[in-house]
Formats: structure tokens, sequence, C-alpha cells
């Protein structure tokens, strides 16, 4: 007998891994760089990993999920998490770390890969967008957690090995949670993989494809330079991420509520309109005003990332577990494309403020918010493309209410 709710709390603490991967290993990085000799751009290089292998092994754990379901697929999770994990603290080279942090990423990958559809093969219809919402609810809640760990570890001047160990945690713990369960039946083993990708070759996910290049730069892209391009702002950056991924949190816990209310394209098309207003006032405001562009921002994208998955296993259901990590996958490969986009805005930006005679702080501040507004861009493409999902869905659901 499947016990839904022990494997919901196991796939929750899976990615809280994923999380305090993410956020502990950014608070670590001046240690590692310091101990071990590495430069910035070694650093950038170890990162890296951590995005390249995720969305390989969401796509590959996408495309076997119908042959070998969940619980494989989590087994290899946990041993490219525990190897990653152990591997980082004894390998005390770059070469060790680059190849620790690609088996992390690929045990985060299969963690999406095998719980989107194990949530969605779990649950029905609202049921299904509430707790896609609340699984996802802990990334952002991961971070949250995980940053202040590493903040509180490292100001007590504990070394960033112990950090790592703390990583193991979560890991241990889906791990138990997990063995010995009886998994869902794949849905998708109802159809073949040739009908999965007969599914995905589709005006709508082709659009839903595009839409999620958008939707996940809009969400990472102003949070991962954040720190920088608030630093000059009488914000403290860090606190806006924190307020940021905490709200996100909060807000996924009760997005069921908000599906069932507005459903998938009407709270896609909300998300749309608040991250736009939420990036314009940080490209606009200073100081407190920063705080509250903050929390409209949260509330923008909170929702896109679990929904957009959902859109696909409601909306696209033969396209199956690929489908959703392929959907998955695009919105890591969005950050490789535009991440150096919007480094280029940034630098192109300060050349021009120096050209205007600014200096200093005020460089920083008026290049900064430039910045932001060319990324306001994002989500107001999304505005007009979420408009046009919103009637394409509503008059393909009225022959099915003609009909019924």
């Amino acid at each position: 007998m499947v016990n839904d709710k022990r494997l919901f709390y196991g796939s929750c603490f899976a990615l809280i891994t994923t999380a305090f991967s993410f956020s502990i290993r950014a608070g670590i990085l001046p240690q590692l760089g310091d101990e071990l000799g590495l430069t910035a751009e070694q650093l950038g290089f170890i990162n890296s990993m951590w995005f390249f292998g995720f969305p390989i092994s969401m796509v590959i754990g996408g495309i076997i999920y119908h042959s070998v379901g969940p619980k494989i697929i989590m087994q290899f999770a946990f041993f490219a998490h525990a190897l990653g994990i152990i591997m980082t603290i004894y390998s005390g080279s770059y070469f060790g770390l680059l190849f620790s942090t690609f088996l992390i990423g690929l045990g985060n990958g299969c963690t999406e890969a095998a719980c989107n559809p194990m949530i969605a093969d779990t649950y029905q219809g609202v049921k299904m967008s509430k707790m896609l919402n609340r699984f996802h609810m802990w990334f952002p809640g991961g971070i949250v957690i995980g940053s202040l760990i590493s903040k509180f570890m490292t100001d007590a001047g504990m070394g960033w090995e112990s950090q790592i160990w703390i990583i193991l945690i979560p890991t241990l713990i889906y791990a138990y949670l997990f063995f010995g369960q009886t998994f869902p039946k794949s849905t998708a083993a109802i159809t073949s993989l040739s009908d999965n990708v007969k599914a995905m070759i589709s005006p709508l996910f082709f659009f839903m494809f595009c839409c999620m290049a958008l939707t996940s730069i809009s969400e990472f892209g102003p949070q991962q330079w954040v720190g920088l391009i608030l630093s000059k702002s009488g914000a403290q950056p860090m606190l806006i991420l924190a307020l940021v991924t905490g709200l996100m949190a909060v807000f996924r816990y009760f997005g069921g509520e908000a599906v069932h209310q507005f459903n998938q394209t009407g709270v896609l098309l909300g998300s749309a309109i608040l991250a736009t207003i939420g990036i314009y006032l940080f490209s606009t405001q200073t100081g407190s005003m920063a705080y509250i562009a903050a929390i409209i921002y949260a509330m923008g994208i909170a929702y896109f990332w679990p929904n957009m998955i959902g859109f696909v296993a409601d909306k696209i259901p033969k396209s199956g577990a690929l489908g959703m990590s392929i959907i998955g996958g695009i919105g890591m490969f969005s950050n490789v494309i535009f991440q150096p986009i919007i480094g280029g805005w940034i630098d192109s930006d300060r050349a021009e403020a120096a050209a205007q005679g600014l200096t200093g702080d005020e460089l920083e501040l008026v290049a900064g918010q430039a910045t932001l507004g060319s990324m306001v861009l994002f989500p107001a493409i999304l505005i007009i493309l979420f408009t046009v999902l919103y009637f394409w869905m509503k008059k393909r659901e009225e022959p099915a209410m003609a009909t019924a």
C-alpha cells in the first residue's frame, strides 16, 4: 500500500537537500577560495557544475521514469548526493570539487525528475496543484534555512567542511522516509516513450517551453544578482533575498487555494503582472521601498515554477514525466543562457554611467537600476504570453463544457 504522506515528506526533504546544497555552498565560497587558493573564476566553474548536472539528470530521469519508476531514480539521487557531499569534504582540490559538485547537481536533478511526476501520479486535479506548490515551497524555504545556518556557523568560526556535513542531514532523512516504501505506479507507463514525445510535439507544449525559459530567468535572474545590483540602494541585499525566498515559501504553501480560485492560467498571468511591478520598483526605488518591491516581487515569482510543472502535468498529460522534466530542464538551461547576458548588461550600464561622469556609490546605483530596468522585459513579455494562454485555454475548454 502506498503511504502518500511519507512519500510526500520524503520528497520535501529531498528538495531541502537541493536547497541546502545551493545556499550553504554559496555561503562557504569565500572560505573555499581562501583555504584552497582558488580564483573567483575557478569558484564560478565549481558553481556552474551544480547547474550543469541538474538538467542532465532531470531530462534523463524523465526519459526513464515511465520504465523504472521513481524508486530507482531516488536511489541514484541518494547515491549522488551522499557521494558528492563526502567528496566535497575530502577532495581538497579544484578538480575534486568540480566533480563532487557535478554529482550533487545530478542528485538534485533526479529529485525533480522523480518527485514531480510521483506527486502528480499520487494526487489529481486541484489537489495535485496544491501538493506541487507545497512541495516546491521547500526550495525557497530550504534556501532561507540553509543561508541562516551557514551565516551562523561562519560567524561562529566553524569551517566550511562542517557546513557541508549539514547537507547530509536532510539527505539521510529522505533516504529513511523512502526506504521500504511502495511507490505509486507511473501513469506514464500507460503510454510509451514515443507517445510522450508525440504529445510534446504540439503548439501548446512548445508555447509552454518558451514561457518556462522566461519564468525561470524572471525568478533566478534578479535573485542571482541582488547582492551586486542592490548593494548601494540603501537596502540590505541579503535581507532582500531572505525576504523574497521566505515569502515564496509561504505563498507556495497556500498555492493550491490560489489555483482553485483563479485556475492555473489565471495564477500565471497574475504572477507575471506582479513580477513585472516588483522588478520595476526594484529599478526605481531605494531604501525602505526596496523591501516593498521585494514583497510584490515574491508574490509574483512564487507560483511560476510549480504551476508551470503542474500545467504540463494537467493539460498535456500524455507527455508524462518526460514532459515535466523537459520543462524543468529548460528552466535551468535558461539561466545558463541569460545569466551571461545580464552580466553584459551590468558591464554596459556601468560604462554608460561612468561616461556620464558618475563615480562610486552613485555609479553603482544608477548602473544597477538600469540593469533591473532591462530585466523588467522578461516578465513583461510573459504578461502578453500568459494573456494569450488564458484565452487559449478558455477557448479549448468551451467545447468540453458544451459536450458535458
